[in-house]
């Protein structure tokens, strides 16, 4: 006959399938009590201002965009979605739509190509290197109504510094304000000069953080500079790169004050956000249309944003 054993006491009796074991429920001690308001004081404020300042402005904004109202009237009347049919049936939204892409894309691929270069080229360990980190991030923290002042004397073409210059040599200065074609490049080089600054300064956090190991093991190997480059620093500087791919856009689409300054009738500038104020303040006066097209660059800033987030993050190696 064979013996069964018996079980040992100490062992658990195992539990059905299908059953999970019971969460025990957290007690609402004193400690836990204390640490809620603790959180509550801390985060409250912050939930507080957040609401008041972004999200009722939001929805509040959405509500205008389905009026037909006029700044400082005190009536309106309910049109629901015709300023959105108004807008995209106009002859302006490719103007405008087409502007806003242009100027965004050469401005963010601009600052980044040339922020990637001028951060290799503060990386090298030579003498100077900390006036001339300070030299190009400075433009970044300027007023944008003061650098657009000095380019705006930079660039006129009657009594411009670039106008005296040419006309040394002979020359006649390009209208560069009247023409919409030349005012948009003027402009986009304005704003990327404004800001490689701060595109370097994040890729020279980057470079500096790179594993040295890894970059000596190539040398190595016999591996050349460029061939380091784009083997093994471009891949690791992927997260930085989508970073600084997130914010540039985002700023890109929202540039307001360089536009204003240099361009003030938006002659061949006129992006989403600009176009938005002249229609509220400028000759137009129409209040709930100017509403409709910022609630149109809400939805393509949103877009954008998931579409980074969702697609182009795959592509970041993190180490």
């Amino acid at each position: 006959m064979t013996r069964q054993l018996a079980p040992h006491p100490a062992a658990k009796p195992k539990r059905p399938p299908g059953r999970s074991a019971k969460v025990p429920k957290r007690r609402w001690t004193a400690r836990t009590r204390r640490d809620f308001f603790v959180f509550l004081a801390m985060a409250l404020p912050n939930l507080v201002l957040i609401a008041v300042f972004t999200y009722r402005p939001l929805f509040s904004n959405m509500y205008y965009s389905t009026l037909d109202w006029t700044l400082g009237s005190p009536s309106a009347t309910v049109v629901g979605l015709n300023n959105y049919v108004t807008f995209f049936s106009s002859n302006d939204a490719p103007k405008v739509l087409g502007t806003t892409a242009v100027f965004t894309l050469v401005t963010v691929g601009g600052s980044m190509v040339l922020g990637l270069l001028v951060a290799l080229a503060l990386n090298a360990k030579i003498r100077g290197t900390t006036f001339a980190r300070s030299a190009v991030f400075a433009p970044y923290v300027l007023s944008g109504v003061g650098v657009g002042l000095v380019w705006l004397f930079i660039f006129d073409p009657g009594y411009g510094v670039l106008a005296w210059l040419l006309r040394g040599v002979g020359q006649q200065s390009p209208q560069w304000i009247n023409d919409p074609q030349l005012s948009l490049v003027m402009v986009i080089l304005v704003y990327v000069w404004k800001n490689l600054g701060y595109c370097a300064v994040v890729y020279l956090a980057g470079l500096q953080s790179l594993p040295q190991d890894v970059m000596e093991a190539a040398s190595l190997d016999g591996a050349n500079g460029f061939r380091r480059f784009t083997s093994i620093s471009l891949p690791l500087l992927s997260p930085t790169t989508f970073f600084l791919l997130i914010t540039t856009m985002l700023s890109s689409l929202q540039a307001f004050d360089l536009i204003r300054i240099m361009t003030p009738l938006g002659t061949g500038t006129s992006t989403l956000i600009y176009e938005a104020y002249l229609q509220a303040f400028g000759a137009y006066n129409r209040a709930g249309y100017s509403a409709a097209i910022s609630v149109v660059l809400f939805a393509i800033l949103l877009v954008i944003t998931v579409l980074q987030l969702r697609f182009v993050e795959r592509k970041v190696h993190y180490s």
